[in-house]
């Protein structure tokens, strides 16, 4: 990508040297418990999720790391938490330095692409911030750690990255590259898209009685639907701005299929059940982010009204 020089968002929020709070330690460290969480948010829903957490304050001498829940985190999860982000000298490297310059630079350019596309319906484009986090991170939707990979959270439309997640990204999954690092801002910038469009609070209301294999289904719409949006931003990053080069797109396409719900259950289990898919196969994620990418428009990206 050509993204040396560019503008940088003024939307970043840097906690790397704050403290979350209570289950912040969880954050730390390699291996046990945290790598379960995803799974069991996914199987227990909100109130499960609320006994998880409170299960994990009493016992929270357990440490954990790696990949979970990936790009979708606590959306919508509901638990509240207090927050605190004193303010500090955060310790970096070049190499982290400038990897938060990327970070500054690709969420400047889909608040580019989005004022654009807002603009053009009559609407105005709200920015969304991104908090740069090590470990453990208060949001209005609850605690979120880095095992559980980005998310957003609609509760104060905020994007949560720990960077230590494009390691994960490209040593783990075999999805190297700045253009697969962007797609992952841009998935979750996605979801912020939704959040003001009111497609979010519609996907939530209609899984209200629904069964759990259901909700399951519109879960997985709603997180093709952002990889779709992220598709729209790399659209009109190529062509307004040239800001891809030769290899970017199928460096993104490869960390859509990196990250599809099959590949990672038969990575962690041996095995995939397509009921309990929550964002979508490989084969679905890249479909959709390609979609966005191609055709670089909203109507193109209504996966709701989409066969399977």
């Amino acid at each position: 990508m050509r993204w040396k020089g560019r503008r940088q968002s003024s939307n970043i929020e840097d906690r790397r040297s704050s403290s979350a709070g209570g289950l912040g330690s969880l954050g730390q460290g390699g291996g046990g418990l945290l790598r379960l969480l995803p799974a069991v948010f996914r199987m227990l829903g909100m109130k499960g999720t609320i006994v998880v957490v409170l299960a994990l304050g009493a016992y929270s001498y357990f440490s954990g790391g790696g990949l979970g829940g990936l790009l979708g985190g606590l959306e919508g999860a509901g638990v509240q938490t207090s927050q605190t982000a004193p303010k500090g000298k955060v310790e970096q490297t070049a190499q982290e330095k400038e990897l938060v310059d990327f970070v500054g630079v690709v969420l400047a350019d889909t608040e580019e692409t989005w004022n654009a596309v807002f603009e053009a319906q009559g609407q105005s484009y709200r920015e969304p911030r991104l908090v740069l986090y090590r470990g453990a991170v208060n949001s209005a939707c609850g605690l979120g750690q880095a095992a559980m990979g980005p998310f957003y959270c609609p509760g104060d439309q905020k994007v949560y990255l720990d960077l230590g997640f494009f390691d994960d990204l490209k040593q783990r999954h075999g999805a190297p590259g700045d253009f697969a690092q962007a797609y992952v801002i841009a998935h979750e910038v996605g979801h912020h898209v939704q959040t003001l469009l009111g497609i979010s609070d519609k996907v939530q209301k209609a899984k209200r009685g629904l069964s759990e294999e259901q909700q399951n289904q519109l879960s997985v719409k709603q997180e093709l639907q952002a990889d779709c949006f992220a598709g729209i931003w790399g659209h009109n990053a190529s062509r307004s701005r040239q800001l891809l080069e030769p290899g970017d797109i199928e460096e993104g396409l490869n960390a859509a299929s990196a990250i599809g719900d099959d590949r990672l259950q038969k990575q962690s289990r041996g095995y995939v059940s397509p009921d309990s898919f929550t964002h979508g196969s490989s084969a679905q994620r890249v479909r959709w982010f390609k979609t966005g990418l191609e055709k670089g428009s909203l109507t193109a990206c209504n996966t709701f009204a989409a066969g399977s």
